[in-house]
C-alpha cells in the first residue's frame, strides 16, 4: 500500500471549520489546523478549477482529505493540509528543532541529497561533503529530478519535501534511499505520522499550528514560510 493510502486509511472525521488556499500555503481546519504548500500544475489556471470551490466547508475534513489523490495539484494540496488537519500528534514525540539544524549537524561532511529548493542551501553547503540539489526547476549548480535515481543511492544523508506527498512522488523518491542511509521528509507540508517511518523515512521534520488566526492572518497576505506566524517548527523520530 502505498503511503497516501496508508495515511488516508485510519484518519477520523471532522467538521471542516475552515479552509484558506493562499499564495505559497494552504491551510485546513477540523480537529486541528493542518498545512500544505500550495502547488499549482503547468496548466493555466482556468484548467485547475476545484472541485466544489466555495462549498468545501460543507464537506467533511476526510472528505476533503481524499482530494489529495487527485492530479490536480492544487485539489491535492487541499487534500494534504486536510490530512495534516486530522492527525494527533504525541506532543511527547516531538522535538522544537529546525530542519536545517538537524541537517547540518547530520550531513557534515557527508553526501547529501535534497530533492527540493530551500532558503538553507548555502549555508549547508559549507558543511556538506557533497550537497545535490535536485529540483523540478532547476537553477544553476543544481539538478533536474530526473537525476534522482541516479543521486539519492549515492547519498548518505536524504532530505526530501513533505510537497512530494502532494505531486505524488514520495514513494518513489524513499524508494531509491539506499538502506543504513539518514532518511529526513521535512517542511509543514509533512505529514508527522508514523506511517512514513514505515515506508523508509527517519527522521520527519514539520510544524504544528498553535494559533490558528495568526496561521490565516499571515498566509492569506502571501507570507513564504519564513513569515508565517502560529506554528512551531518541530522534529519527530521513530
Amino acid at each position: 500500500m502505498d503511503i497516501l493510502s496508508e495515511l488516508l486509511l485510519d484518519l477520523p472525521d471532522e467538521e471542516v471549520r475552515a479552509v484558506l488556499v493562499g499564495a505559497h500555503w494552504t491551510a485546513v481546519c477540523s480537529r486541528h489546523c493542518g498545512l500544505a504548500s500550495t502547488i499549482l500544475g503547468d496548466q493555466p489556471h482556468a484548467h485547475e478549477k476545484v472541485r466544489d470551490a466555495g462549498y468545501l466547508m460543507e464537506k467533511s475534513a476526510r472528505e476533503l482529505a481524499e482530494y489529495a489523490r487527485s492530479d490536480n495539484l492544487l485539489e491535492a494540496s487541499i487534500g494534504v493540509a486536510a490530512i495534516n488537519s486530522l492527525l494527533d500528534v504525541d506532543q511527547d514525540e516531538l522535538t522544537e528543532i529546525n530542519a536545517f539544524d538537524v541537517l547540518r549537524e547530520q550531513g557534515a561532511g557527508r553526501n547529501i541529497a535534497l530533492v527540493g529548493h530551500f532558503p538553507f542551501i548555502p549555508e549547508l553547503r559549507k558543511t556538506a561533503g557533497e550537497l545535490w540539489v535536485i529540483e523540478k526547476n532547476p537553477v544553476e549548480g543544481e539538478y533536474p529530478e530526473e537525476a534522482a535515481g541516479d543521486l539519492i543511492p549515492q547519498a548518505d544523508v536524504v532530505a526530501l519535501t513533505g510537497s512530494a506527498l502532494i505531486n505524488h512522488t514520495l514513494d518513489r523518491l524513499l524508494s531509491f534511499c539506499r538502506p543504513g542511509a539518514q532518511v529526513m521528509v521535512l517542511g509543514p507540508s509533512t505529514p508527522l505520522s508514523e506511517v512514513l517511518f514505515r515506508h523508509g523515512a527517519t527522521l520527519l521534520s514539520g510544524s504544528i499550528v498553535v494559533d490558528d488566526a495568526a496561521v490565516f492572518r499571515t498566509i492569506s497576505q502571501g507570507a513564504t514560510f519564513q513569515q508565517v506566524e502560529g506554528v512551531r517548527r518541530v522534529t519527530m523520530k521513530p
